[in-house]
């Protein structure tokens, strides 16, 4: 009976660790993929030079030699590869060659032989690509493919997945490099067999996710023809450690915690004060004034009453049960209040200090967690501006209030963009759910706010700036649970940061930077976004567009500049321009001037009444094969801004009415008056930008991504 695959794969990898060694030879990489099915050449080890030109004499051809070696692992800086080699002269002069090379790079290495390997095919039908998984320091293993051999060090055409893939992820990696059309096959090539590709990719992934001690594998290059895929190389490398375990929570327990914490009947505010310019005192009085109608207990071990209310000297003696602490005291003073508020049963503590791993205070941040860990509070924060959770009427904070509630849950890294996220939210009238901020992350992170905020009815959509990720993988889980119900945003910072660069791979160098982030994001249906401003305005934006339908996108302007500009962006988002049937196209021109334009654009001229842009408006909402509607308004006397606004409200509306949503945007250019025209279209469901063509079309491409991620589209968006 054949042994199991895994069984044989443990047993090599821990045969490796006895020896203290890392890497694994060529041979031993064999093993391993014989057992999982990874396709590699015949090859053989020699011990000598005979032994080699009896192998190359079974290959029958010209063959691949390389050094063996342990303690070798880049073997082509060694002069320890050599292709082509045909003839017994030739192997045997070969043979001593790499051998003599492999001395000079590394006197001391361990020499087993040489692999004499069968020459793979080369030509126009050919491609070199790679295949591999490394150990990101933030999503654990990530599988890689892109372009291979020494195309993969120029041009980093390579895309990213977590392990383990499903078969549609697989072979939607082929896809998703810039030289995918080179797989498909161009000037009368036949494309690579892609299932034999998948299937590679399928089992690398599945060996890591197996496995997890593999901190690295290699298959570089590996030859795609349109009959196979075969890997002329595999490398892997293990990883010298463990991680430590992080502390993990049920998606029960996750829920349970964050009701008490974002619906809280009763606050205590650790470092209350009547003094002004006081953070404890900021904090009292957003509580109060804020309307919060669950209890707030002060405490001051100094003070007998604060703000009118009874203070107590600590948070133990505080009557009754409480679910928040509010941390407004120096970092130092933070531990032992803790303490109390782990003797008191409080789940959760909101800690505003800084002071603590930001500035190198790493111990004392250690110390905190610890605390937590040991009476089961969750911490949110360090150095954090505190949260507001509006539908509770909720002003945790020693900033600025905010009272608009709405549908928009915001959360910040950053103290200063959750106050830009303040200012955003107020000047638009952007209703929002709740603003978070997480600071040190030392316990609470995306991934908790993320599990609640899917959950939550007064939650439409979630954006979130973030820095870094703790736990990649339990964001991605949380994500891909929200998506199917609400767009989830997320501004990633630090995008042109050099990547870290993990030793003894090609994978491992193109890995850790923020390319695995983007495609890790899309792999979990995040929208992300470019910037501050776009991530806000995809939250303010979104909850207001209706999900379209299809794909079909019409334009319909007034100025035909505005309308080349529309639809650069329209194929910079990624969006379909719709092709006008002749019947369409004759409907449309019913309502233009003879000297406009139908086709898409439908360019109605600058000159045209009210009427003229109800009628084509009503025409784009009438038609089902119209998805979505792009409108680009120039500012005229015969049709200004606000009459535009609201011809277009009204024609919008009715069609709602009669049951009939689909997305409309609006680029509108002209003078001051249109952004009080593009506030009002706001306002009623239209989405519109004034002076820029690229932003609605923008929000439209998210709103495109999230209902492809959601499952209400076809296709990956």
């Amino acid at each position: 009976m054949a042994q199991d695959p895994t069984a044989t794969v443990r047993d090599l990898l821990d045969a490796v660790r006895a020896e203290g060694r890392t890497a694994l030879t060529a041979p031993e990489g064999k093993v391993i993929a014989d057992a999982y099915g990874i396709a590699v050449p015949g090859e053989e080890l020699a011990t000598d030079a005979a032994a080699a030109v009896a192998a190359a004499a079974r290959f029958g051809k010209p063959v691949v030699m390389k050094i063996v070696s342990p303690d070798i692992l880049h073997k082509t800086d060694a002069g320890g590869v050599v292709v082509g080699v045909q003839g017994d002269d030739d192997v045997r002069a070969t043979y001593d060659r790499i051998i003599e090379n492999a001395r000079a790079y590394s006197p001391d290495a361990r020499i087993e032989g040489i692999q004499v390997q069968e020459l793979l095919p080369t030509g126009a039908e050919s491609q070199e690509v790679i295949v591999g998984a490394v150990t990101d320091p933030t999503f654990g293993k990530v599988v890689a493919f892109g372009l291979g051999g020494v195309l993969v060090e120029v041009l980093k055409d390579v895309t990213f997945r977590l392990a383990p893939l499903t078969d549609d992820e697989a072979l939607g990696m082929l896809d998703s490099i810039k030289a995918a059309e080179i797989l498909r096959g161009v000037r009368g090539a036949r494309g690579v067999d892609r299932a034999a590709l998948a299937e590679q990719i399928q089992r690398v992934s599945q060996l890591v996710a197996d496995f997890p001690e593999i901190a690295e594998i290699d298959l570089n290059p590996v030859i795609a023809t349109p009959k196979g895929a075969v890997a002329a190389d595999i490398r892997v490398i293990l990883a010298e450690g463990t991680p430590k375990p992080r502390r993990t929570f049920t998606r029960e327990q996750i829920l349970s915690t964050m009701k008490r914490l974002m619906q809280p009947r009763a606050v205590a505010v650790i470092g209350a004060s009547n003094e002004q310019g006081k953070i404890g005192n900021s904090v009292m009085r957003n509580l109060i004034d804020g309307g919060f109608s669950g209890e707030i207990h002060p405490v001051n071990p100094k003070a007998d009453d604060i703000l009118g209310r009874k203070a107590y000297k600590s948070v133990t003696e505080v009557p009754g049960e409480v679910d928040v602490a509010v941390f407004a005291i120096p970092a130092k003073f933070v531990a032992a209040a803790l303490e109390e508020v782990g003797r008191k049963g409080i789940p959760n503590a909101v800690l505003i200090p800084s002071g603590f791993a930001e500035t190198g205070e790493h111990a004392l941040q250690d110390e905190i967690v610890e605390i937590a860990e040991r009476y089961g509070v969750r911490l949110l924060g360090p150095n954090i501006y505190g949260y507001y959770s509006t539908w509770q009427d909720l002003c945790a904070t020693f900033c600025t209030p905010y009272d608009v509630k709405g549908g928009v849950a915001l959360t910040s890294q950053s103290g200063g963009i959750g106050m830009a996220i303040l200012g955003f939210a107020r000047t638009t009238k952007t209703g929002v759910s709740a603003i978070v901020g997480l600071g040190n992350k030392s316990d609470l992170d995306e991934d908790d706010l993320l599990t609640w905020f899917g959950e939550d009815p007064n939650t439409q959509c979630i954006a979130m700036h973030l820095e870094d990720l703790k736990d990649g993988r339990a964001f991605v889980e949380a994500a891909r649970e929200t998506v199917p119900k609400k767009p989830v945003v997320v501004l990633k910072a630090g995008r042109t940061a050099a990547g870290a660069k993990a030793a003894g791979s090609h994978t491992g160098a193109l890995a850790g930077d923020d390319a695995v982030y983007d495609d890790i994001l899309k792999q979990a249906g995040v929208i992300r976004a470019p910037g501050l401003n776009d991530m806000l305005e995809y939250a303010r934006a979104l909850p207001v567009l209706p999900t379209p339908q299809g794909d079909n996108v019409v334009i319909i302007t007034g100025a035909g500049g505005s309308g080349v500009l529309l639809s650069d962006a329209v194929t910079d988002n990624g969006l379909q321009l719709m092709e006008i049937p002749a019947d369409l196209d004759a409907a449309f021109r019913r309502f233009i001037p003879p000297f406009g334009a139908a086709g898409n654009p439908v360019d109605i001229t600058g000159g045209e009444p009210p009427s003229t842009y109800e009628a084509t408006i009503r025409l784009g909402l009438e038609d089902p094969r119209i998805h979505a509607l792009v409108l680009g308004y120039w500012h005229t006397i015969v049709t200004p801004p606000m009459v535009f606004a609201e011809v277009t409200a009204r024609v919008v509306q009715e069609f709602r009415e009669r049951g009939i949503e689909k997305p409309v945007v609006a680029s509108l250019a002209g003078d001051v008056e249109v952004e009080d025209a593009c506030q009002y279209l706001f306002e009623r469901g239209v989405v519109a930008y004034p002076y820029t063509t690229e932003k609605p079309v923008a929000v439209l491409g998210a709103k495109y991504k999230w209902a492809r991620a959601a499952g209400l589209l076809g296709g990956r968006g």
